[in-house]
């Protein structure tokens, strides 16, 4: 592991070898910024077909490239491991496994530590001279500061169930002041914003990396509320006709080709709380229902529910303005790496936390406590099935955006190939010429389970042949074109993606014999991730993609 003293040399020594078709050479070495946002919907933003205002990350689209079929884990905490780690979350102790026939159960989660050879990202990058920022959720396991974040904005307590509420948020270990005009989007950007320019004043020799981690859209539903009447009027028409609208933007542009899924409408929430409805009233509904079959008073309220989602993205969008301003300030935009997505699908979850609800407060207002819910989680997957914790695609397909204009000829390009967050690590690491260790914390570190998409951003070239999943009880694996999914406690479905990417056509009574070769590969990929989390000491590489199906 290299030591800070040896930071400097490293950057004198170290080769880039950026080069290649469709790629520029970048020197000095590009600084990168990945901005990752919570529960944000695949077809949410402007620039994947939503009707949300977006120009900053439009902006980035129209100078960069968008990937078709990119994905995340389902959930928050295993995509952020599996973001910052290059590994699959289970892999290193951060989700859970079921028992299958070559492993018993593995326990895992949010609150789980990573194994000694697993170092974060920021650990790789500062290692070999970068400076590393984080603002916003952390969500992984220890203090970022700890982990290689030379300064960290993390928003934890009530500021994850209170966009309104500074209780709880720490700026480098210490309580922030309460301020009367406290939302905390406004606050990560904020602080983001601070970072940079204290960089460009103090370490401007240096290249950084910079994690900026949003809060929104989760849930609460919570924005200010000049920021919700600019959509009050937006989505009267109900969800079928916004998603109907998202749809055609999303095959108009080649972003989809096969037919719109269904709407399931008897699957609700993925969890049951008891006291949503009873609370919140009457005009509060947990199915996707026809929206000709709502009351006014439901359709009312619906609609300005999405108005608040829609605020949410919104406020997001102009923060992620304000960064792009403070690299553009510092003359540092043509040279970073710029990385968006989401860590799961929208989300269904129906539940009240922190300060409660008050039906008689403002809706999007602090004393407030509302959820999206599958009507219009179900617009915000458009055009695919399910939510956030379900591994069918609405619940695991991101937006993903990646501009570098120093580094990338392409500018308003798409890219089919499959990636996944997995990837980050391993492209950043390639981006900015810094080599995974052979070993970290005493013991040897195994290969990196992602693989770097650079050579993607330039020509659509393959990355995976195979991507795995598994997730409270969900699970996937996609074979090429061939995907098998199955809910909790279902049986395997089986859908040829180059044709049905909205899943509507279940293969797997037609084709057994690949229904059981999928299968395979997904129980071999369980067996690596439960082999390098358990093995305090991993020996020799996990199984290559070649030998997983």
């Amino acid at each position: 592991m290299m030591t800070c003293g040896m930071r400097g040399w490293w950057i004198a020594a170290i080769a880039m070898g950026i080069g290649g078709a469709g790629l520029r050479a970048a020197e000095p070495r590009p600084n990168v910024v990945v901005i990752l946002a919570d529960d944000l919907g695949f077809s949410d933003i402007g620039c994947y077909g939503g009707e949300v205002a977006t120009p900053n990350l439009d902006s980035l689209a129209a100078g960069g490239v968008r990937f078709t079929q990119a994905y995340n884990t389902a959930r928050c905490w295993p995509s952020r491991a599996a973001l910052l780690t290059g590994f699959y979350a289970q892999s290193v102790g951060r989700d859970a496994l079921p028992a299958t026939a070559e492993t018993p159960a593995l326990k895992g989660g949010g609150r789980s530590g990573r194994p000694a050879w697993s170092p974060l990202l920021a650990e790789m990058l500062g290692d070999a001279g970068y400076r590393c920022y984080h603002s916003g959720k952390w969500h992984i396991d220890g203090d970022p500061r700890q982990q290689g974040f030379d300064r960290s904005f993390d928003a934890l307590g009530r500021g994850q169930s209170n966009f309104f509420d500074h209780e709880g948020v720490r700026e480098d270990g210490e309580p922030i002041e309460a301020a009367d005009d406290f939302y905390i989007t406004d606050a990560i950007g904020d602080h983001a914003v601070r970072c940079l320019t204290d960089h460009a004043a103090t370490h401007a020799d240096a290249p950084f990396f910079h994690y900026i981690a949003f809060t929104s859209p989760h849930f609460p539903l919570h924005a200010p509320q000049e920021a919700i009447d600019r959509y009050r009027e937006v989505y009267r028409e109900g969800w079928e006709k916004a998603r109907q609208v998202r749809y055609e933007w999303l095959h108009g542009h080649g972003f989809v080709t096969s037919p719109l899924s269904a709407v399931e409408q008897d699957l609700g929430p993925p969890y049951a709380f008891d006291d949503v409805l009873p609370t919140v009233g009457p005009q509060e509904v947990n199915r996707p229902l026809p929206w000709d079959s709502l009351t006014a008073q439901q359709q009312a309220f619906q609609a300005m529910k999405m108005a608040i989602h829609a605020a949410m993205v919104d406020v997001m969008d102009r923060q992620i303005g304000q960064v792009l301003d403070q690299l553009r300030a510092m003359e540092a935009l043509d040279n970073t790496l710029v990385i968006f997505a989401s860590d799961n699908g929208a989300s269904a979850e129906m539940m009240i936390r922190g300060e409660g609800h008050d039906p008689a407060a403002a809706a999007g207002s602090r004393k407030t406590f509302l959820c999206l819910g599958p009507g219009w989680s179900t617009t915000a997957n458009t055009p695919f099935r399910r939510h956030k914790t379900w591994t069918h695609e609405g619940g695991i397909a991101t937006p993903l955006i990646v501009h570098w204009p120093a580094g990338l000829q392409a500018s308003g390009e798409l890219r089919h190939a499959m990636v996944h967050l997995v990837d980050v690590a391993p492209t950043v690491l390639e981006v900015t010429g810094v080599e995974p260790p052979a070993a970290y914390g005493g013991v040897a570190m195994p290969p990196l389970q992602g693989r770097s998409f650079k050579t993607a951003l330039a020509d659509d070239a393959v990355v995976h042949e195979v991507l795995w999943w598994c997730h409270d009880g969900h699970r996937a694996v996609r074979v090429g074109d061939h995907k098998l999914v199955a809910a909790k406690d279902e049986p395997w479905e089986l859908y040829d993606l180059a044709t049905d990417r909205c899943e509507t056509t279940d293969l797997a009574a037609e084709m057994p014999g690949r229904v059981g070769e999928l299968e395979a590969a997904w129980s071999r990929i369980a067996e690596e991730c439960w082999k390098l989390a358990t093995d305090p000491d991993p020996a020799g590489p996990s199984e290559s993609e070649g030998d997983r199906g």
